[in-house]
């Protein structure tokens, strides 16, 4: 925001920790317009500042997506390659679960050949991407896995889950048993 005016800079600001709040509290649909009217901004300044909902909801989640971002190239470092990955999806689905909207704000970007490099779902496909490489590589992944499909397991999951009691907890165990089956490793077809 350098170059911009003092008052664009406090309404910026203020327009997202009001929109913080309200994704919070109502999830990727929060409102628009109650955003402006708590922020003490017009609609028109609110969408200066923010063109599209997914714009609002990219700068709402983007210190945590630059956190699991940042997880995922810690990751790349690690020997097992698997765990390393479901160590990463582990995380990412804490966070869609502990952050009410996030998993909304992924269905809004389907996979695309040309995806928007600012995006929450850009972000972390770039990060994750290489620890889905290297799990393929080594063969404890099988190589018709794609990002798309994990960030669609894991998004689900979340919205399966975020209206349990107990969400985070059943979103793991979700993500477990997928990850592992339904079927016993020792039963024979």
């Amino acid at each position: 925001m350098p170059g911009q005016r003092a008052d664009a800079r406090r309404n910026y600001a203020r327009i997202l920790e009001v929109a913080e709040a309200e994704v919070s509290t109502h999830g990727a649909d929060a409102s628009l317009e109650q955003i402006a009217r708590t922020a003490g901004v017009g609609s028109a300044t609110v969408r200066r500042h923010f063109p599209t909902r997914q714009a609002l909801l990219t700068a709402v989640f983007h210190e945590r997506i630059e956190a699991l971002c940042e997880r995922a190239r810690k990751l790349e470092e690690a020997q097992d390659s698997r765990a390393a990955l479901l160590t990463w999806l582990h995380d990412l689905l804490a966070y869609a679960v502990s952050a009410r909207g996030l998993a909304d704000a992924l269905t809004y970007e389907p996979p695309t050949r040309d995806p928007r490099h600012d995006s929450c779902g850009a972000a972390l496909e770039a990060a994750g991407t290489p620890l889905l490489r290297h799990a393929i590589s080594d063969g404890s992944v099988k190589e018709t896995v794609t990002f798309h499909d994990l960030i669609t397991l894991t998004v689900g999951i979340a919205l399966a889950t975020e209206q349990h009691p107990g969400a985070a907890e059943q979103a793991d165990r979700l993500l477990r048993l997928a990850v592992d089956g339904v079927s016993p490793r020792s039963t024979a077809h």
